[in-house]
């Protein structure tokens, strides 16, 4: 059963706006998250903690601090928010983490799964923590297409693999079971496979969808990023996870929002599904 669940501030970055906000027009987006002179806008890396009797468990790693600095100067990692920062602050340390699950491969969700050593060794992060990933997205991952190449860098898992450290979900259901309380969903408009998460906590049903729905500025349906490898089926899944949020009035974790942790959302007098209010976590 969870106990408790906390964001992990693993601090921010940028990405191109139109990019992130795919067909939408800059005159609607801009308002929302204002971009530089670059037309980059700020993103949240807000990890999160779920604690369990026996299990820490940490969903997604952020984009870590081992990559050059000609690579972050694509990305300007910015902010103070660091997993370690935010761990401390728990009571907790790297090492007290069990379990890393990894909703998918792209490098701003699992950079930080691991190190570079002084002497230029790579890996784990956690070091007493089992990673989690599924077969079916780590071969998309170890095979990159054209379109998603950039955004999975082997150096960020292959040594999970290398350590005897990954262990695979199965994916032959669109919904699995996994740990008490805790339930994994399958989509594929984002990426392949990618997992998110819902559970129940303190009476209220939480959603944790990763790039389905990074911020509070995609809840509208349109508002699906260009980097989304099957869009239109990011509309069906975007619609799936919206209703039941409405359905059983949950609360929408935000990976990427940078202001805001969560969210509610309701339905108005013309059956859209909108914002509705943000919440904290944790």
């Amino acid at each position: 059963m969870i106990q408790s669940i906390h964001i992990i501030d693993a601090g921010k970055f940028k990405l191109d706006g139109g990019a992130m906000f795919g067909v939408v027009p800059k005159s609607m987006w801009g308002k929302m998250n204002p971009p530089d002179e670059n037309n980059m806008c700020t993103w949240g890396l807000s990890c999160l903690l779920i604690r369990t009797q026996d299990r820490n468990i940490l969903v997604d790693t952020g984009m870590g601090t081992k990559q050059d600095e000609r690579f972050r100067s694509h990305f300007s990692p910015h902010g103070d928010g660091s997993i370690e920062k935010s761990l401390t602050n728990l009571g907790l340390t790297v090492s007290d983490i069990t379990d890393v699950f990894l909703t998918h491969l792209h490098f701003d969700h699992c950079g930080g799964a691991v190190e570079r050593t002084m002497d230029g060794i790579l890996q784990p992060a956690f070091p007493n923590a089992v990673y989690w990933t599924n077969e079916k997205h780590w071969n998309w991952a170890m095979q990159p297409n054209d379109r998603e190449k950039a955004s999975f860098l082997k150096e960020n898992f292959v040594p999970l693999l290398e350590y005897n450290k990954l262990k695979y979900i199965d994916f032959g259901q669109d919904v699995i079971d996994w740990i008490e309380g805790i339930k994994i969903h399958f989509f594929y408009g984002h990426t392949e496979a990618l997992m998110g998460l819902e559970f129940e906590f303190a009476n209220k049903t939480y959603w944790y969808t990763a790039d389905l729905i990074p911020s509070s500025y995609h809840i509208s349906l349109p508002f699906v990023m260009a980097y989304d490898v099957r869009p239109l089926l990011t509309l069906k899944e975007k619609e799936f996870v919206l209703n039941q949020l409405v359905s059983k009035n949950g609360i929408l974790i935000l990976e990427h929002d940078p202001l805001h942790d969560a969210c509610t959302v309701k339905v108005n007098e013309s059956k859209r599904i909108l914002l509705d209010d943000y919440v904290g976590i944790g």
